[in-house]
């Protein structure tokens, strides 16, 4: 990766609708040039996805829950269905390994606190390898970002 691809990304990190012609001429290179970099950065997975970032409290009441979870065996085995049974989970956004401390932290969006014991209930109560789970809501996101330095 050089100077292009970084540039290239970080244009895309901030606007991923904007045309090729578009791209091009913000990180001055040719239109041809910057598609086939485009592709080659898409094809070896340094680009996963371009997706449009929607604010929750437009779309209507959401509400943030930042969710530790302990489990009783952590054998690799075990943590893969774990991750497995809750990333098949649409209200679950994001779900991390972590150390020391609980075995996983997720981010999940719910409606509201019904639909938050619903999702405890189907993905933390039912499952006889969770052994603790602490919840945080938030209530106020001062930041969020999605760009990752390059």
């Amino acid at each position: 990766m050089d100077e292009i691809d970084r540039r290239i990304l970080n244009a895309l990190q901030v606007d991923s609708s904007q045309t090729n012609s578009e791209l091009a001429l913000a990180v001055h290179v040719s239109a041809p040039t910057c598609l086939r970099r485009v592709k080659h950065l898409t094809e070896s997975g340094v680009i996963q996805r371009q997706v449009a970032i929607v604010a929750p409290e437009k779309v209507g009441p959401s509400l943030t829950a930042i969710v530790e979870i302990s489990l009783d065996i952590q054998a690799a085995e075990r943590m893969a269905e774990f991750e497995a049974h809750v990333a098949a989970d649409d209200a679950v956004l994001q779900c991390y390994r972590v150390a020391p401390g609980p075995d996983f932290v997720l981010i999940v969006q719910v409606e509201d606190m019904p639909a938050y014991h619903a999702l405890a209930h189907r993905l933390f109560a039912t499952q006889t390898n969770v052994r603790n789970v602490k919840a945080y809501f938030s209530t106020f996101r001062s930041k969020f970002e999605t760009r990752i330095a390059v």
